[in-house]
């Protein structure tokens, strides 16, 4: 989840929090309110009745009743019932319809003054009233049409808002989020367009001082010290180049004029040799290196032209065997129906190539290596390098595309352990991946290479 969606997410969820405790207190409140106020209305209708019964002689229940039906002040549904001292009743409005009560209720109402339950839809309020030094109980029930309405219609309200208020407060706040952040999104924008060769790239600095300025200036100067050092390495690679290149270049032509010169003994002509050997194996180590940090260090991606990939195999086999006169290579082309072209840099393409062959030639039994040409399920050009040999430990397996790898087995093997790290480089350099993989049931060691088309 972005951060935007994020703070849009938690707002609107702390909003929901809010106004939902809000709103159930609000529901509440009214509710109680609606209860203490239909609780006075019924007491006073019940204390109404009660003294027109009491202080006025002439009515007797039937005209109680008509004038009950017929006040201004009607409850709907409503039923009344008066007892006196000795709980008799003296008075009921009920008609159809019942309320249940019994002595314990009548003394309920005695011992609390006043008694509020709910009965079915209806409000039930007992009252104890004193007249003339007798005792009287008023029970008196009645629906709060009007009020349970309101209720009703305040609960569909605030979950109607509830949801609305939701949806507007996440919304809003994810559009003002997205504004306020849009400077941070063109940040990502310049950063991910940032490489090697694109370190001078500055991000524009505001005269505000908020958070977002304050991480391009520290963004810029970091930009600059990353610079300095890079441009400390690229000088350094190329000092080391021709510092280290030279001397070891006489040295190997020394060698090579001495041992030519003939008249040695055979201990010193194998000495000789011996020493030839290293000052190429170290050579070579001195070029994978200045290669790999070139590789590291400069934008090979603007020279990438399309080139087919199988005239590159075939050029690098050509040059492989003439230092390896015994290494033979079985090549196919299975169902491709691509023009084997990828866009690459054919000088690093034949490093990767050499790279692998040597590698198939020196850790293989028979001095072979099977090369098959392919379309992978996902349209890429695969390629797949076989050949026979001994088995690598887990943890070597884990590291065999890292520097200065090379089988526990295999030290007595001429050979720097930088090849595959930098055939490793090279194709993350054109966007490609290489695989490694081996089956326990051949004794086979297969490197598959994806190239995009």
């Amino acid at each position: 989840m972005t951060l935007k969606r994020r703070i849009a997410v938690n707002v609107s969820i702390a909003f929901s929090v809010i106004y939902g405790i809000s709103a159930i207190f609000i529901y509440i409140s009214f509710s109680t309110f609606r209860k203490e106020e239909f609780m006075e209305r019924l007491e006073e209708k019940a204390l109404t009745t009660t003294k027109l019964l009491l202080e006025v002689k002439d009515v007797d229940n039937q005209i109680l009743k008509l004038i009950d039906q017929n006040t201004i002040n009607k409850l709907y549904n409503e039923k009344t019932l008066i007892f006196d001292s000795n709980y008799k009743l003296i008075y009921s409005s009920i008609d159809d319809a019942s309320v249940k009560w019994d002595v314990n209720f009548l003394q309920k109402i005695k011992k609390h003054k006043r008694v509020y339950t709910i009965e079915k839809e209806k409000d039930v309020l007992g009252v104890f009233h004193i007249y003339n030094n007798t005792d009287y109980y008023i029970i008196i029930a009645a629906e709060d049409k009007s009020g349970m309405s309101k209720l009703e219609f305040l609960y569909q309200i605030l979950i109607l808002s509830f949801f609305i208020g939701t949806t507007l407060v996440w919304v809003t706040t994810y559009f003002l989020i997205r504004k306020s952040l849009e400077p941070l999104d063109n940040f990502q924008k310049i950063i991910t367009s940032i490489s090697i060769n694109k370190l001078n790239t500055q991000i524009i600095e505001s005269s505000k001082s908020d958070e977002i300025n304050l991480l391009s200036k520290a963004f810029n100067q970091m930009l600059l010290r990353i610079e300095r050092s890079y441009l400390a390495q690229k000088e350094f690679t190329s000092n080391a180049s021709h510092e280290l290149r030279t001397p070891i270049s006489r040295l190997t032509l020394q060698l090579e004029n001495l041992i030519q010169q003939g008249g040695h003994s055979e201990n010193t002509l194998n000495y000789l040799n011996n020493m030839s050997k290293d000052v190429n194996q170290i050579s070579d180590l001195i070029n994978s290196l200045l290669l790999l940090a070139q590789i590291n260090a400069s934008n090979f991606g603007v020279n990438f032209q399309q080139v087919r990939i199988d005239e590159i195999i075939f050029q690098v086999y050509e040059k492989t065997i003439k230092n390896f006169p015994d290494f033979q290579m079985n090549f196919e082309i299975e169902n491709t129906e691509s023009d084997l072209e990828i866009k690459g840099i054919t000088s690093l393409l034949e490093i990767v190539f050499a790279n692998l062959f040597k590698n198939a030639y020196l850790y293989s039994y028979d001095r072979k290596v099977n090369v098959i040409i392919e379309d992978n399920p996902t349209g890429h050009i695969q390629i797949r390098l076989i050949n026979k040999g001994e088995k690598l430990s887990p943890e070597e397996e884990k590291k065999i595309f890292n520097s200065f790898v090379r089988g526990t087995k295999n030290q007595k093997i001429q050979g720097s352990g930088l090849g595959l790290r930098i055939a490793k480089r090279i194709l993350d350099l054109h966007k490609a991946k290489l695989a490694y993989t081996y089956e326990d049931a051949s004794e086979q060691h297969e490197f598959t290479l994806t190239f995009p088309v």
